[in-house]
């Protein structure tokens, strides 16, 4: 399998060279990736969607996360990361779906990984009522949404655990009906200042 490389920055989005994904976590490069979040209007309500990531994921196993994410490659462009979409999700866009909210710093330190990404984040409305979606077993285990007005207050920390709801693809392939409340750890720990970002810029967005 070729090795993927990634474009790597400095603090201040000047390119300084091109390493592989494991040398860009393991040394902590600033990189670019993609992100897009998918909200829908149902019954005049605003419900954004998370993935679950698959339990076969070396990184974050089984926790929700952004609705498709995915790591820009030296050879692409940003608008090359819809294929994200594709790939993980099975839902079919253009670019001209996507609107931009502009570049998010995120920066995730564990035992494991120095993640510091220059984060192209997205917001892209669905069009179907109920969006059917063909998920990429390797990448992603489940979809989930929420109010987007509680996923707003969840993320400046007005409250500590909001409600979810979707389903979720078992080992056997069969679907189950997810429905439970999440907290932080529930989720990929990106930091509180990506999430109140995220938030303040999808709400300006709906507003």
């Amino acid at each position: 399998m070729k090795e993927e490389l990634i474009n790597t920055f400095n603090q201040h989005r000047n390119q300084i060279g091109v390493s592989s994904r494991d040398e860009v976590h393991r040394n902590g490069y600033w990189h670019e990736t993609f992100q897009c979040w998918f909200i829908l209007i149902e019954n005049q309500i605003d419900y954004i969607y998370f993935q679950i990531r698959s339990d076969e994921k070396k990184d974050y196993p089984s926790l929700l996360d952004i609705t498709a994410a995915g790591h820009i490659l030296a050879d692409e462009t940003i608008e090359d990361g819809v294929r994200e979409i594709e790939e993980e999700l099975g839902i079919v866009v253009s670019t001209d779906d996507l609107q931009l909210l502009g570049i998010i710093e995120d920066c995730i330190i564990t035992d494991k990984i120095i993640d510091r990404e220059f984060a192209h984040v997205f917001v892209c409305e669905l069009k179907e009522r109920v969006p059917v979606f063909e998920l990429q077993k390797e990448e992603v285990d489940g979809i989930v949404r929420a109010e987007f007005k509680d996923f707003y207050q969840f993320c400046l920390g007005e409250i500590e655990e909001i409600k979810v709801n979707g389903f979720i693809i078992d080992a056997s392939g069969k679907e189950a009906t997810v429905e439970k409340s999440v907290t932080k750890q529930d989720f990929v720990p990106h930091s509180e200042m990506y999430w109140g970002e995220v938030a303040e810029r999808i709400k300006c967005l709906r507003d």
